[in-house]
């Protein structure tokens, strides 16, 4: 009698695995043939790449001794995060932006009627993608940057082994990978690239701004966990003083992701396309 209860149990289990397969394969399809994914993975190569040899050649021959004794090495490799965070919070709203601004998206939900396996399809073939992208750009750069540093700069000489640069430059890639994902959920909530595009990099740099602007106890306060300062503990050397540490950073981030795909899963089932 258990044998014939469990038996369609399984069939529905292997159904439903089979229908993910199926999804995964066809979002992972879409992903690779659009010319933003290209583009997102050569922005990152090139921004953290260059950048890092730029600084190490130019840079740090400007520093003085007791900066350079400061100075975070894998922060400094990582200069050019700041360009290809926007590459991927692009790529991540434009994974579901583009198939509503097209109308695609009434094909896709069509094909497939179970709107949040879709929704996971588009998550899981990002942050796959984003995850070696990002890691790789990181870690590519903390090399070049060692690589191209002056005889004068010893005193940021650091090797992968050392405590925490892994860690650090693993987590360049983390951090691009959560802003994708943020980008993901937030278009999946507003369903519009440009909005959706706008409202990701607000809410990245404007409470930045506002908050420089209050009394130094409220910036200590209310810094830390904004969207991109705790997001930042994860790539750092040496965390800043008052800041967050990297996992607890990560972790403030990886909320403010949580929150918009959350909001994008709850919906995804309750709007037409």
């Amino acid at each position: 009698m258990a044998t014939t209860l469990a038996t369609p149990q399984r069939r529905a289990t292997d159904g439903r695995l089979a229908d993910f397969g199926n999804v995964l394969r066809s979002e992972f399809c879409k992903l690779y043939s659009i010319r933003s994914t290209f583009w997102t993975v050569f922005t990152a190569l090139l921004s953290n790449i260059v950048l890092a040899a730029l600084v190490a050649l130019f840079l740090v021959s400007r520093l003085s001794t007791a900066d350079r004794a400061t100075a975070d090495p894998v922060r400094l490799s990582l200069a050019g995060i700041h360009l290809s965070q926007i590459a991927f919070g692009v790529l991540g709203v434009l994974i579901i932006t583009s198939e509503y601004g097209t109308g695609m998206i009434r094909a896709t939900l069509a094909a497939v009627p179970q709107r949040r396996l879709v929704l996971t399809g588009k998550l899981v073939s990002f942050a796959a993608t984003a995850l070696v992208a990002g890691i790789g750009s990181c870690l590519a750069a903390f090399f070049v940057f060692e690589a191209f540093l002056p005889s004068g700069g010893d005193g940021l000489k650091a090797s992968i082994g050392d405590p925490g640069v892994l860690r650090a430059a693993v987590g360049g890639g983390l951090y691009l990978t959560l802003l994708g994902l943020l980008g993901l959920g937030l278009g999946a909530v507003i369903r519009a690239s440009a909005g959706a595009i706008a409202t990701l990099f607000g809410l990245l740099f404007v409470p930045t701004i506002l908050v420089s602007l209050l009394p130094q106890n409220w910036r200590t306060s209310i810094g830390p966990y904004l969207p991109m300062n705790a997001g930042d503990a994860i790539y750092s050397l040496h965390p800043e003083a008052g800041g967050l540490g990297p996992w607890s950073g990560f972790a403030v981030l990886g909320l403010y992701a949580a929150i918009a795909l959350t909001l994008g899963y709850f919906l995804i089932k309750r709007r037409d396309a």
